[in-house]
């Protein structure tokens, strides 16, 4: 194991040993398809497919310097380690890791193989080992490396203590627990997660994809800083496309059940939605696997309802705080756990609603109410309005939805910037139920708006750089990279 003194010769050596593991891997699965030859046991005991590993070795002579930046940063003494998946995908996060420890602490860097296997499902459309379908899983699970429930968690994340001078993590997810999430992704999205961009955006209605793929393919015609759009079911077009309109909406997008819209541009900066359907289980499924690829922020845009008289239909709400009654993150993040409004994020949000709308002072102010935002995972709660009217007055809450404390939650939890901007509309509380004809109208008026908001909100994000990430979104007992 040799200490290695620079960003990129780290990267270089992971990628190196990356690259064998899945070359052996791939092979061996060749072999087994063509001629039933199974692999060298003697192979797999040395390591042959297993994922490079990346370990830090920190033993300053004094306490850690204070450095107040919320990731990059070296809170205990000791050795900290990480295995890593496709290194050369996430090379300029790694990048912006290790830079930063190695700038500012005097550390021993090295990369070796570790002792976790690839499964083989993961390397699967590498290997292109076409055939492997028609074979049965426990047969394959029988000669090869193949997933395991036991080796994927989140507990990292969700806080497990570490005592003085143990081995501890060097980041939130190993690499089982990402490429499981990629190959989730992969499936959920009908796109390539190499064209997933680093800034978010949610919604649940297509409405709101029609209108990010027609300013999407504007921006491509216009020129500028973005470079294609690729669109779920594998479709890519970019602004000489022919008839590119027609090619996205006969595109099988259909297919995915969370399909995805990538506005490409350098360096993963630009902008990817996804329509992520409707409720809280969705919602937590899709931000627990985005959470790997460490995006610099995500944002919802959906609808609510409002709860207040003086709104009036196609008003926004900005949350700045969750009444979480979704349910569906209690048991690893309780209720009682506030999750904190992101400052940067909430005036990102609040200038480009300026922006976009042309008002200003009180008659934005009139438009958009900043509040109390309940998410709950029942879409007929009126129902039993009875049952939660004194709650939701207790709470100030001046909105209802499915999604937006899921969000939220899911952000404060896997340590990822969020935001939330909804527009109202129904007022269920006073009369003003969604109704065909009247949502139709709403829609389109609103919805164009709503989602440019959205999109500027992101842009101006994404000049800010690192500025973005809160410390308030990590622990005291935190790995170091981000």
């Amino acid at each position: 194991m040799t200490k290695l003194e620079n960003t990129k010769t780290i990267i270089n050596e992971l990628e190196k040993l990356y690259s064998e593991a899945v070359d052996a891997l791939c092979s061996a699965l060749q072999d087994f398809l063509r001629d039933g030859k199974t692999p060298d046991p003697d192979a797999r005991a040395d390591g042959a497919f297993c994922y490079p590993e990346l370990v830090i070795e920190y033993n300053p002579d004094g306490p850690p310097p204070p450095i107040s930046r919320a990731f990059g940063k070296m809170s205990e003494a000791g050795t900290y380690s990480t295995t890593i998946a496709q290194p050369e995908f996430f090379s300029r996060y790694l990048s912006e890791q290790l830079e930063l420890l190695l700038q500012d602490y005097d550390v021993s860097v090295h990369v070796r193989r570790s002792t976790t296997e690839i499964p083989y499902a993961y390397v699967w459309e590498q290997g292109q080992a076409n055939g492997l379908d028609e074979i049965n899983p426990a047969e394959l699970a029988k000669w090869f490396p193949s997933p395991q429930l036991s080796d994927i968690g989140d507990e990292i994340a969700d806080g497990e203590l570490f005592e003085p001078y143990d081995h501890r993590p060097l980041a939130l997810f190993d690499a089982p627990r990402t490429d499981f999430s990629l190959k989730r992704l992969q499936h959920y999205t009908g796109t390539p997660v190499k064209h997933f961009q680093r800034y978010l955006l949610f919604t649940n209605y297509h409405r709101y994809v029609d209108a990010f793929v027609d300013w999407g393919l504007e921006e491509l015609r216009n020129g500028g800083r973005y470079k294609e759009l690729s669109v779920a079911g594998g479709l890519v077009v970019d602004g000489q496309t022919k008839d590119a309109r027609e090619q996205i909406d006969n595109a099988p997008w259909r297919r995915f059940q969370m399909p995805a819209y990538h506005l490409t541009a350098e360096d993963g900066s630009g902008i990817t939605l996804v329509n992520i359907g409707v409720g809280p289980s969705n919602a937590k499924t899709i931000t627990d696997h985005l959470a790997v690829l460490r995006p610099e922020c995500w944002i919802m845009v959906g609808h609510c309802g409002g709860l207040r008289h003086s709104q009036t239909i196609g008003d926004y709400v900005l949350a700045h705080a969750y009444l979480r009654d979704d349910h569906v993150l209690d048991d690893v993040l309780s209720p009682d756990i506030p999750i904190p409004p992101i400052a940067e994020v909430q005036v990102a949000l609040q200038e480009a609603a300026a922006d976009v709308t042309g008002e200003s002072g009180e008659t934005l102010k009139k438009r958009l109410r900043t509040g109390t935002v309940v998410t709950t995972d029942d879409r007929n709660w009126e129902l039993r309005f009875t049952d939660s009217a004194r709650r939701f007055n207790q709470s100030r809450a001046i909105a209802i939805d499915m999604e937006s404390a899921t969000i939220a939650a899911n952000g404060f939890r896997l340590r990822v910037p969020y935001g939330v901007l909804l527009c109202v509309s129904d007022k269920p509380l006073h009369g003003e139920i969604k109704l065909p004809g009247a949502a139709n109208k709403f829609y389109e008026k609103s919805i164009g708006q709503h989602l440019q908001i959205g999109v500027a909100t992101l842009e101006k994000l994404a000049s800010e750089g690192a500025a973005l990430h809160s410390r308030k979104l990590r622990a005291f007992d935190e790995p170091p990279f981000r």
